[in-house]
């Protein structure tokens, strides 16, 4: 299994985009480009990395933007840009990790290339062995212009305009950056300057860059609308002590199990009512009913995916969820990373889960059991 890394180049000042902030912080209905970006690429297959190449003034503010995002589902390192695009991939590539085998280097201002197309450059190299790059074709007449005349007509049969991510073995990448005395335009070119063999796969029409600000008014109505849901859920401990205990759809080990029609999986049912409350598909127990036979101790996996089955195809994808376990016990903290994991994995977006008590009152403060209240943003897919 490739490891792989994905270069995010986010130094640009956006002069052209005329908003006066670095490029990267300019937001499309109230998310910035960065965010945009990272939420897509922190669902590459096989990602063990990111590196954001920030503006060189704005290191700190990239880092609080993207730690919000990315949290601790991977690893994620900040480094300064360069004088150049290349300078600032040169960086960057000082930061991925040894090990990595795949490098995909990506620019923010491509930020709602989908995290599908990443999967098909990051196959690819794998398949090939060589660098990759996503194009599109030309549907333009292309002329060729010296100053206002028109000298000839180009035949575009043959021509493709490039994207990002492209795609590396990261040692022929690094160790090219490193002999590099030119300038180029993307790192296909440079590879081609040292005799690398370049292929291509099919881009996509949503890794158009965002430079001027009638792009980004374009962005605007791809982003359509954001919405919210929560969603609670409350069980009680089972009589039967060797009952094993489910929350976030994984075992606890030591732990006396939670009585229900399925497995009892408060936490994971609170999160399935948050996802249908924000799309606006009513609750667990109006899409799956509360006693279906074929749910008698069903998983809490099984309605987080049927969930996230009926928000896609009423169009909308998750951005993240956010969860907190009431009660006395079981202890959270030991278990937290495993429990995010396990649900980032399945729901495809982060997951943040936290903890409190009552204060001694009530059934969850003498111990009977086990509550939890979720929140889920979703938005539009795009």
């Amino acid at each position: 299994m490739s490891r792989v890394a994905v270069i995010l180049v986010a130094a640009g000042d956006g002069t052209r985009l005329g908003q006066g902030i670095a490029k990267a912080l300019v937001k499309i209905q109230g998310r910035t480009l960065l965010e945009h970006a990272l939420n897509r690429i922190l669902k590459v297959t096989n990602l063990s990395q990111i590196v954001v190449a920030s503006h060189e003034n704005h290191v700190a503010e990239f880092a609080e933007v993207g730690n919000q995002v990315i949290g601790n589902l991977v690893k994620v390192d900040y480094t300064p840009g360069g004088s150049s695009r290349q300078g600032s991939i040169y960086n960057a590539l000082q930061k991925v990790s040894a090990d990595t085998d795949i490098v995909l280097v990506h620019d923010a201002a491509r930020c709602f290339a989908p995290s599908e197309l990443f999967d098909r450059v990051s196959q690819a190299v794998s398949e090939y062995g060589f660098g990759v790059v996503p194009v599109l074709p030309i549907a333009d007449t292309i002329k060729q212009v010296e100053r206002d005349v028109v000298l000839a007509t180009v035949d575009r049969e043959n021509l493709r305009s490039a994207q990002t991510p492209q795609g590396f073995r990261f040692i022929e990448l690094f160790e090219n950056y490193q002999k590099a005395t030119e300038d180029f335009t993307d790192d296909a070119a440079l590879m081609q300057s040292f005799g690398e063999v370049i292929h291509s796969v099919p881009g996509d029409d949503l890794a158009f860059k965002i430079t001027h600000p009638e792009d980004l008014v374009y962005a605007g109505t791809l982003v359509k609308s954001q919405r919210t849901g929560i969603g609670t859920d409350v069980h009680r401990f089972s009589a039967d002590q060797s009952k094993p205990l489910y929350l976030g759809s994984i075992v606890w080990e030591n732990e006396v199990g939670l009585d229900g029609h399925s497995d009892g999986d408060a936490l994971s049912h609170a999160i399935v009512d948050a996802l249908l409350a924000a799309a606006g598909l009513g609750d667990i127990g109006t899409v799956f009913g509360t006693d279906d036979k074929q749910y008698a101790g069903a998983n809490g996996r099984v309605f987080l995916e049927g969930a996230l089955a009926k928000i896609a195809e009423n169009g909308w994808s998750v951005v993240n969820v956010s969860a907190q376990i009431i009660g006395n016990r079981p202890k959270v903290s030991p278990m937290r990373e495993r429990v995010e994991k396990a649900l980032t994995e399945i729901i495809g977006a982060p997951v943040s889960i936290g903890a409190t008590t009552t204060d001694g009152l009530g059934f969850l403060g003498n111990s009977e059991g086990v509550a939890a209240v979720a929140t889920a943003l979703i938005e539009s897919r795009l």
